[in-house]
């Protein structure tokens, strides 16, 4: 019975850490599908994460928590948009603009709220499902994001490859020039889809602060807004990939905490540099095979579309 306690404890851990990843990286990929290249997400996330803990505090309700954790995601994404996609700037300097932005402001918007407590967000158990051992509280008996950051990336799944609206958008990102010559509104799908980013980024925020670690820290995105970028990638681009992918980091975000727990014989540091150790030697054995990232990659990601010529 404890070795199965044992393995519910680790399997609930890892759904935990691959969470934020997987609402984020699914956002960024509808993102890049238009053709637009976000690195803000780690800003997003923050202004997510600092904006859902304000308005659950201040509400005492923990759903309109997460509407203004999306909601600030929304709005931060939307000046990327105006930046990029309205002012034509360069979109990698505009995402990492906005990712220190966010890291700012957050750190301003949360300075009164440091260290305060909160309820966690309460879990969604299903009668009798949930009382099956190892699979039920793994399955049955998670929070509203857990459930929500899946159906999502199934969503988005259908949403791209069986619906007129999806290979629209997919249009966009393969050859904006081609979309605008018969009739279709580029700058407005790129900025609804890099908004439907933004919510994604700021609901993997919003997770953090709700129910991973259930207050406001400082920075607590502690990079995985880069690790959702660096997923996108590694899933090349397809969403059911996106969900292997974001539990697959977040079991090397949890494999470094169980190290250190058993007190494994090596420096601290070194383990906590693991999961971002783990995304660079991922994203090098990607590049050896750069064609075929070429090939699923939107082939105008990343380009700015002007709409006059």
């Amino acid at each position: 019975m404890e070795a199965i306690t044992t393995v519910e404890l680790i399997m609930l851990t890892v759904v935990s850490a691959a969470t934020p990843l997987l609402l984020a990286a699914t956002g960024e990929l509808v993102a890049e599908k238009s053709g637009v290249l976000n690195l803000g997400v780690e800003g997003m996330m923050l202004i997510g994460a600092v904006c859902a803990f304000v308005g659950a505090l201040t509400s005492g309700s923990w759903m309109l928590g997460i509407i203004a954790g999306a909601v600030g995601g929304v709005l931060m994404s939307m000046l990327f948009g105006l930046l990029t996609l309205i002012f034509l700037a360069n979109q990698v300097a505009s995402g990492l603009a906005l990712t220190l932005f966010g890291i700012g402001l957050s750190s301003l918007i949360g300075i009164p709220f440091i260290g305060l407590p909160i309820e966690k967000l309460p879990t969604l158990s299903l009668p009798f499902l949930s009382d099956i051992p190892l699979l039920g509280p793994l399955l049955f008996s998670q929070d509203v994001l857990i459930y929500l950051s899946v159906i999502m990336a199934f969503a988005v799944h259908w949403f791209l490859n069986h619906t007129k609206p999806g290979l629209v958008l997919r249009a966009v990102g393969e050859s904006h020039d081609a979309a605008h010559s018969i009739g279709y509104a580029v700058v407005k799908i790129r900025f609804l889809a890099v908004m439907f980013g933004g919510a994604m980024a700021g609901l993997g925020g919003a997770f953090l602060s709700l129910s991973y670690t259930p207050m406001w820290v400082e920075h607590m995105t502690a990079g995985r807004g880069w690790i959702a970028l660096a997923i996108v990638v590694f899933a090349t681009w397809k969403p059911g990939r996106v969900i292997i992918g974001a539990y697959l980091f977040g079991s090397v975000t949890i494999l470094q905490l169980h190290l250190q727990g058993i007190g494994v014989q090596i420096p601290a540091q070194i383990l906590s540099m693991l999961p971002y150790l783990v995304t660079i030697l991922v994203l090098v054995l990607i590049s050896r095979h750069s064609t075929r990232v070429k090939l699923n990659a939107p082939a105008c990601i990343g380009q700015i579309f002007h709409p006059n010529t």
